[in-house]
């Protein structure tokens, strides 16, 4: 039987935290009025559905290559980040309309001491689970994961103003308060929902990596002494795996053997930037610079 991967153990440990938190959030919250508690309720919701999509999606991202997907299954991760994202985003517009609403029939809240429990007993359980995603993420480099962890330290700050904001009606009672915790919920949810999509569409779209690796990537190409020059350099990144292509002029009197040396010190420099990381690097020897061909075959 196959060992359960870590990052299919924090997708299942989220769904559980946030069932949890659904239960005790929802029944408090309906009962006390409160449109802080009950859009954190929702929240959980809609971190219970993500986390169930995640556990899927990181399952599918597993399976390895076959003759349909060549390159693996790895941009699920991607394409499930930016769904999170996106829901993310929508339970964020929806915690702002109830905010409004909230203060503009002004509606009381009740139950207040049961509501101080639900979300004092949330805030801790949120942590918890935050503290071990952050783990996982580091662990493995996972952007599903990553998206999770996101997800959960928003909810953190989210269970922190709603406790706040229970503590200040309870002593004040000062109704507006809740509704203006609500809406800086919302636009923070909103704001964290935004680069998350963002970084799971330039996966999605091949985007290079990041802007210092690949400078460090050229600096080790242009430190190697039997390389005269090098073209058509690309980079993009799938789930775990770096992407790299590049073409690399020698001399053409080099032997093939010294060249593939030269090639597999490069190789062997450019996986050392992260040990971590998966590299899938392909490099393709030229005697002579074809850009140059390909540029004239254009201008014809």
């Amino acid at each position: 039987m196959r060992k359960m991967s870590l990052e299919r153990v924090a997708t299942l440990t989220s769904s559980l935290t946030a069932t949890i938190l659904i239960l005790i959030k929802l029944s408090i919250g309906i009962a006390s009025g409160s449109v802080a508690v009950l859009a954190s309720a929702v929240d959980s919701v809609l971190d219970l559905i993500v986390s169930a999509f995640n556990y899927f999606a990181i399952k599918k991202s597993e399976t390895p290559p076959d003759k349909i997907f060549n390159y693996g299954r790895g941009k699920i991760e991607a394409l499930a980040a930016v769904i999170e994202g996106t829901i993310i985003a929508v339970s964020g517009l929806f915690i702002f309309y109830s905010a409004i609403k909230k203060a503009y029939l002004g509606s009381e809240t009740s139950y207040i001491g049961a509501a101080l429990w639900v979300m004092m007993i949330s805030l801790i359980l949120t942590f918890a689970l935050v503290l071990f995603l952050q783990y996982v993420s580091n662990k493995t480099g996972s952007l599903v994961i990553k998206s999770d962890a996101l997800h959960y330290k928003t909810d953190l700050l989210s269970n922190g103003a709603v406790l706040i904001s229970l503590v200040i009606v309870y002593f004040s009672g000062i109704e507006l308060v809740d509704s203006l915790i609500g809406l800086f919920i919302a636009i923070y949810i909103i704001y964290s929902a935004y680069g998350l999509v963002k970084e799971g569409v330039y996966i999605l779209l091949d985007a290079a990596l990041d802007e210092e690796i690949v400078e460090n990537i050229e600096k080790i190409i242009k430190e190697e002494e039997l390389v005269t020059s090098f073209h058509n350099f690309k980079t993009r990144r799938s789930a775990h795996t770096n992407y790299v292509e590049v073409h690399l002029v020698f001399n053409s009197s080099i032997s093939l053997l010294y060249a593939h040396f030269a090639t597999e010190k490069i190789e062997d420099r450019i996986r050392n930037l992260d040990i971590k990381e998966i590299w899938d690097i392909n490099i393709h020897l030229d005697p002579y610079d074809d850009s140059l061909e390909d540029s004239e075959a254009l201008n014809r």
